[in-house]
C-alpha cells in the first residue's frame, strides 16, 4: 500500500506560476534538470505585471494563483517571479502546506554569492522587488561582506516581451539603466527578475569583460531537485514528463511570447485559459 502510495504521489505535477511569461525561463531550466517530472504552468497574463503593484495586491495574486495549481494537485510549488518570491513567500508556504514551495530570490542569491564571495552585486529587477530589498537581504544574510545595489529595470520586462533583446535599442536601454548605478562597479550582475534571462547577452556586452551574470533559473532547478530527492517524490522512468500551459488572458499572446521564452514555437492551442 505504500509502494502504492508512493508511486501517485511521485507522479503528481509540479506547478510553477509568475505574473506572465517570465516564470517559463525557470520552468525550462527545471524541465531541463528533471526531464521525467510532469510541470503545469500558470501565467497570471490578466493582471501582469506584479512589479507595479502593491504589496498587499501582490500577496492577494500570488496566493489566488496557487490555490488554482493547488486544485491540479501538485506536489511542490515553484514561485517563478522574483517580485511574488519577495512579497508573498511566506504567506504561500503557509497556504499550500504541507507542499513545499521554492521561491526564485534566495537561489539566485545563493548563485550570486558562490560566484563571487565578498563582492559587489548590482541586482537588475521589478520595482516591488527593489523596494523591499528581496535580494539586498538574501545575500547579505549569505555573505555579510558583500556590497548589494538595486536598480528597478521596468522596460526591460517590455524589451524582453517584444524580443527585442539585442539591438541598438536594447543596447541604450540597458546601458542607461547601468549608468543609473552611479559608478557603482559590480563584480556580478544579478538578473532579479525571469524576463532578463533574454537580454543576457545584451547586458554582458554592456557590463563588459569581469562581470559575471547570474540568474536564478538553474540554481532554483536545484532546489526542486534536492526537495524532491529529500521527500522521496521524484517520478521515476524513462519516459518525459507533459506540461500543461494555464493562463488567465490573451493565450494568442501567450503563444507568441511564450513561445521565446521556451525556444520554440507555440499556439493559442496550446493554453488554456483558467479564472482564479
Amino acid at each position: 500500500m505504500r509502494s502504492m502510495t508512493a508511486n501517485v504521489q511521485n507522479d503528481l505535477p509540479i506547478g510553477v506560476f509568475d505574473s506572465g511569461v517570465g516564470g517559463l525561463t525557470v520552468l525550462d531550466a527545471i524541465r531541463q534538470a528533471l526531464p521525467h517530472e510532469h510541470l503545469v504552468y500558470l501565467g497570471d497574463t490578466a493582471r501582469l505585471p506584479y512589479g507595479t503593484k502593491s504589496p498587499a495586491s501582490i500577496e492577494r495574486y500570488a496566493t489566488q494563483a496557487a490555490a488554482k495549481l493547488g486544485e491540479q494537485g501538485i506536489k511542490l510549488l515553484v514561485v517563478a517571479c522574483n517580485t511574488a518570491s519577495a512579497v508573498a513567500l511566506n504567506a504561500l508556504r503557509e497556504q499550500m502546506a504541507p507542499v513545499p514551495v521554492i521561491g526564485v530570490v534566495e537561489p539566485g542569491a545563493t548563485a550570486a554569492v558562490a560566484a563571487n564571495t565578498g563582492g559587489k552585486h548590482l541586482v537588475l529587477a521589478t520595482e516591488a522587488t527593489v523596494r523591499l530589498g528581496a535580494y539586498r537581504k538574501a545575500v547579505e544574510a549569505l555573505d555579510p561582506a558583500a556590497e548589494v545595489r538595486e536598480e528597478a529595470c521596468e522596460m526591460l520586462v517590455a524589451l524582453a516581451e517584444e524580443g527585442w533583446s539585442d539591438g541598438e535599442i536594447a543596447t541604450a536601454i540597458v546601458r542607461r539603466y547601468l549608468d543609473e548605478a552611479n559608478g557603482f562597479a559590480p563584480d556580478t550582475i544579478i538578473l532579479g527578475c525571469t524576463h532578463f534571462p533574454l537580454l543576457r547577452d545584451t547586458i554582458a556586452e554592456v557590463a563588459g569583460a569581469g562581470v559575471t551574470l547570474v540568474d536564478s533559473a538553474s540554481t532554483t532547478a536545484a532546489v526542486v531537485r534536492a526537495t524532491l530527492e529529500a521527500n522521496g517524490v521524484l517520478r521515476s522512468g524513462s519516459t518525459s514528463g507533459s506540461l500543461r500551459l494555464l493562463a488567465t488572458d490573451g493565450a494568442t499572446r501567450f503563444a507568441r511570447v511564450g513561445g521565446r521564452f521556451l525556444g520554440h514555437s507555440l499556439t493559442y492551442q496550446d493554453v488554456e485559459l483558467v479564472d482564479l
